[in-house]
């Protein structure tokens, strides 16, 4: 791979997937030469890592033999000692991993590299350079960052490897209440896993019944479905080295396509949001954070 080639990663899946279906998942990703990267992990509520411990570590093993780089991401929102424990465990491996909770740095062994996640709060190239201070390789920027301010952040940390959220619901918030619970007449401890039954979210509205946000457990989501289609000049320009493709239900193997199509210069903007609306997205498309403007705003290319 080139310095110049933007290289596709594929975030942690945030969403509670049976065994089968994550295991069918990961074996297609593996078959995906345009896939550079892998995160895998529970990033959202700790209560479902052991559910798709086995189906994971199975994938980690596939995708490792399919040449791919695989990285193991810490949970988000630490709710149970559990939680802290298995954070804490992860990142005291001295192998690349994503940190998302910033309790994991206190055991990361000294000087061993690592991914900061967009879950934690890096906003300016002051607090990107304390974490590469730390051990820190790359940055999955925080998805409210715009174009510019990536270009000032890269510029001010150089050397750090700049992956931005290019699709997929937009990850906000994290709560220790579970809404989906909730919205069940269930509570968060017996919740009986009921976001199963939103491969990609549960869709909320106004009381307009506009489309609004998206609930997953305890995480809140964009409505809309974030895709990046500026030209891969301006992403490199930026300081954009990787851009994150976020698991959903839709047809990936296209949307891995269209991604990695756009970013050799292949595929206009608008040519890739057209291919993204065909594999039936959970929500509209948004790109107005890269832009400067509202995150929920789609701006067309001109």
């Amino acid at each position: 791979m080139t310095r110049s080639r933007l290289e596709l990663a594929i975030g942690p899946l945030l969403f509670n997937w049976p065994f089968e279906r994550v295991a069918a998942f990961y074996d297609q990703i593996a078959r995906e030469p345009a896939v550079d990267r892998v995160y895998l992990g529970e990033v959202v509520c700790g209560k479902r890592g052991p559910l798709l411990a086995q189906a994971l570590a199975q994938a980690a093993d596939t995708l490792a033999a399919a040449g791919k780089t695989v990285v193991w991401s810490t949970l988000a929102l630490p709710a149970l000692p559990r939680d802290r424990q298995a954070i804490a465990a992860l990142s005291a491996d001295p192998a690349l991993v994503e940190i998302n909770d910033m309790s994991g740095l206190a055991h990361r062994p000294a000087g061993a590299p690592f991914v900061a996640g967009p879950l934690l709060n890096i906003y300016n190239e002051a607090a990107a350079g304390e974490l590469m201070a730390r051990g820190c390789v790359r940055l999955c920027a925080n998805i409210e960052l715009s174009l510019p301010a990536l270009a000032m952040l890269s510029a001010g940390c150089p050397g750090l490897e700049i992956e931005l959220f290019a699709f997929g619901r937009l990850p906000l918030a994290l709560s220790g209440r579970c809404y989906h619970a909730r919205s069940r007449g269930l509570h968060k401890d017996n919740c009986q896993f009921v976001c199963d039954r939103d491969p990609d979210g549960l869709a909320v509205e106004t009381l307009d019944h506009a489309g609004f946000l998206a609930v997953n457990g305890v995480q809140t989501l964009s409505h809309g479905v974030q895709v990046v289609d500026t030209p891969p000049e301006a992403l490199r320009a930026a300081g954009v080295t990787a851009l994150r493709l976020s698991p959903h239900s839709g047809d990936m193997a296209q949307i891995i396509a269209g991604f990695r199509a756009h970013a050799d210069g292949l595929l206009s903007p608008g040519d890739l949001a057209a291919r993204i609306r065909a594999t039936n997205p959970p929500g509209p498309l948004v790109n107005g954070y890269a832009q400067g403007q509202a995150g929920a705003r789609w701006m067309a290319a001109s």
